[in-house]
């Protein structure tokens, strides 16, 4: 399941910083999560790092968007597959 902000965020910036798949954004009047973009840091991480920092715990599992981690995965491997080489790689 993609993560989400509940309205208790305070705009610490701590969160945005975190997400290795820029899901998190600054939104009009606090940070947000792209559902299509989050895959709860699997690939990245064991664990969400948007949770981990978050000092008022307000991103929560999203029970609207039921992803399995097989599914996280897989969307991971999409979104690394669409992401432009790195420029070592093009040498």
């Amino acid at each position: 399941m993609a993560l989400w902000i509940t309205d208790e965020c305070i705009n610490c910036d701590v969160c945005e910083p975190e997400c290795p798949n820029d899901a998190i954004y600054q939104g009009e009047e606090i940070y947000e999560i792209h559902p299509h973009l989050c895959t709860e840091c699997v690939g990245h991480f064991d664990e969400s790092q948007c949770v981990i920092v978050c000092p008022v715990e307000c991103i929560l599992v999203d029970q609207t968007n039921p992803e399995s981690r097989q599914q996280l995965q897989l969307k991971y491997e999409s979104l690394m597959r669409d992401q432009p080489d790195s420029p070592s790689e093009e040498s």
